[in-house]
């Protein structure tokens, strides 16, 4: 009986030693990881082009600014010299985050009402250098210069010269307007070095919200093409509220907006 017994602690002892290292080995083994759930991934945005917008004629009033305030995308306002509310409108897009350059007026082929100081063709040099220091010294924060006008003064190699270079001294660029084909700015600009960019559509030729869009969709276009594109719009609320709305679904699409300075070389 006792040899039995002696057989029965050994088998429970040998039973335990067996759970034992079953357990140990159960322990130390690595469990497998639970399969990590990731979010599915988004497509990168496919980059489609930059797009400038310019807004012409600012400083006849203050009408727009608040609703000019609530747009959060880069936005050049070109503003014209000697109007009750340049200064003001300068200063105020200025701290709106806006870029601001100077609306010049220049000499046009149509007899229509011209703005004070406008340069003329038949100017001499000293009074064009004269005009435009007094425009420039009238608006705050200017970066470059656009012309206001001047199918005739753009036409002129001799003016656009004289001012490209005075703009070169100060470091500016200059927008041309394109208000005629036979314009020589591009070719002046070329000859003294100014940097210098077109632009490629008018906005609003038309107060006509729908008008406005397939203008910009237009642009949006050209930008497509050639990677960069500038449209010209004015101090209006149509078209203020038409890039309200349309400005942040072309930017889903992969468009960039900058200030028109980022496009001149």
């Amino acid at each position: 009986m006792k040899k039995e017994k002696r057989y029965q602690i050994a088998i429970t002892a040998l039973v335990a030693v067996i759970i034992l290292q079953w357990v140990f080995i159960s322990l130390g083994r690595p469990r497998p990881k639970k399969p990590v759930k990731r979010p599915p991934s988004v497509p990168a945005l496919a980059f489609k082009g930059k797009i400038a917008i310019v807004l012409d004629d600012w400083g006849y009033n203050l009408n727009n600014l608040p609703l000019a305030a609530s747009i959060k995308y880069p936005i050049t306002a070109s503003v014209l010299p000697n109007l009750s509310y340049s200064k003001k409108a300068a200063r105020e897009l200025h701290r709106r985050g806006w870029q601001v350059i100077l609306h010049l007026p220049l000499e046009p082929h149509d007899q229509v009402r011209l703005e004070k100081d406008t340069i003329m063709a038949s100017m001499d040099k000293a009074t064009v250098r004269d005009i435009l220091d007094r425009d420039l010294a009238d608006i705050d924060y200017v970066m470059g210069v656009s012309g206001h006008m001047g199918s005739l003064a753009t036409e002129d190699p001799a003016i656009m010269e004289v001012i490209f270079k005075d703009l070169l001294s100060r470091q500016f660029f200059f927008l041309d307007s394109f208000v005629t084909s036979n314009s020589v700015c591009a070719q002046v600009a070329r000859s003294v070095g100014l940097p210098f960019i077109k632009r490629d559509v008018f906005l609003d030729n038309k107060l006509e919200p729908e008008y406005i869009k397939k203008q910009i969709y237009q642009l949006k276009t050209k930008a497509r093409i050639y990677g960069r594109a500038v449209g010209i719009g004015h101090d209006r609320r149509a078209t203020l509220q038409v890039l309200k709305e349309i400005m942040p679904q072309l930017e889903k699409e992969g468009y960039k907006f900058v200030y028109v300075s980022e496009l001149a070389r």
